[in-house]
């Protein structure tokens, strides 16, 4: 069998918002891929969330284990779950038994009620679960307005059950941990760790092939702490990030790390020069132009570390 691993060293280029959905048979984006024996990914678009790509910009995992399926992500609406479990079901008769939302994001979390359907258990941080207590109408109604009718079905199901540090799992061949590792991108970012198979499945901490976002709540520092004192400690071989294709450290270092600690820099300099807001959504940041979504959230990013920087 042939496993994706051989394409870590993807480009960007190979991930363009300006490709058209690339299994129309299903409302996923790609049919998932085996990334290492018992490990598929179905990766999303590189672009934001539009009626087209149904909402799967983000990577939809799932671990055939032996004894059971663990997915990891809800996916972005009921009838995109479903399309997940179908494609889950053509590869095995392994029932699934868990299901993790990496994050309270919408993609991550508002396929849930397709799975609690199932009477599938549902994990996260509780941070995680939090947001979706405080934002989640507002987050399920967002996508409702670029989904239209492909969220049909689609109600709001927080997380079943949370944790606070670490979710351990001992299922069939596979030692699966959910690890809070500190704060990141968004409220409760967790990564799913195989340490037998040296595969992270990062989430929303590691990105690759096209810009992260930098929300309101994304504290760039926090997120560098985070990466160097214990993500980078995984050393972990094979990466499958939030977004973008499988790959490994190096590259999501490049694209995550480096970018933040590079935009960091840019706007440090902004303000030891007497630089205003106006003017720090301007900064260079030519050397990640080429990335997917740069267009979309560039000048929004320098604009946000600039406000944080600001008071730090």
């Amino acid at each position: 069998m042939r496993w994706l691993i051989p394409l870590f060293l993807a480009t960007a280029a190979q991930a363009s918002e300006d490709i058209a959905d690339k299994y129309p048979a299903s409302l996923l984006y790609n049919k998932p891929v085996e990334v290492i024996p018992g490990v598929y990914s179905a990766i999303g678009a590189t672009a934001p969330p539009t009626y087209e790509n149904s909402g799967h910009n983000n990577n939809l995992s799932f671990i055939v284990t032996g004894d059971g399926v663990v997915v990891v992500n809800g996916g972005a609406a009921y009838r995109l779950a479903k399309a997940l479990h179908d494609e889950i079901k053509a590869v095995t008769d392994q029932p699934v038994k868990l299901v993790f939302n990496e994050n309270g994001q919408g993609h991550a979390v508002l396929g849930n009620n397709y799975w609690a359907e199932q009477g599938v258990p549902i994990i996260a941080h509780r941070d995680a679960a939090q947001e979706v207590a405080d934002y989640g109408g507002s987050i399920l109604e967002g996508m409702k307005r670029y989904n239209r009718d492909k969220a049909d079905g689609t109600v709001l199901q927080g997380p079943t059950e949370t944790f606070d540090d670490r979710y351990i799992v001992e299922m069939g061949r596979f030692r699966i941990e959910a690890l809070y590792l500190g704060p990141a991108h968004s409220p409760g970012d967790i990564v799913i760790w195989l340490p037998q198979q040296s595969l992270v499945i990062s989430g929303d901490m590691a990105f690759h092939e096209r810009m992260l976002p930098i929300f309101e709540h994304t504290y760039t520092a926090d997120w560098l702490e985070t990466w160097d004192t214990e993500f980078e400690a995984l050393e972990a071989t094979y990466v499958i990030p939030g977004h973008g294709h499988p790959t490994n450290m190096a590259q999501v270092r490049r694209y995550t790390r480096d970018y933040l600690e590079y935009l960091r820099t840019k706007i440090a300099e902004h303000l030891e020069n007497g630089g205003d807001l106006a003017e720090a959504y301007y900064v260079d940041q030519s050397p990640y132009a080429h990335l997917d979504t740069f267009e979309e959230l560039a000048t929004r990013n320098a604009g946000r570390v600039f406000e944080q920087m600001e008071f730090e």
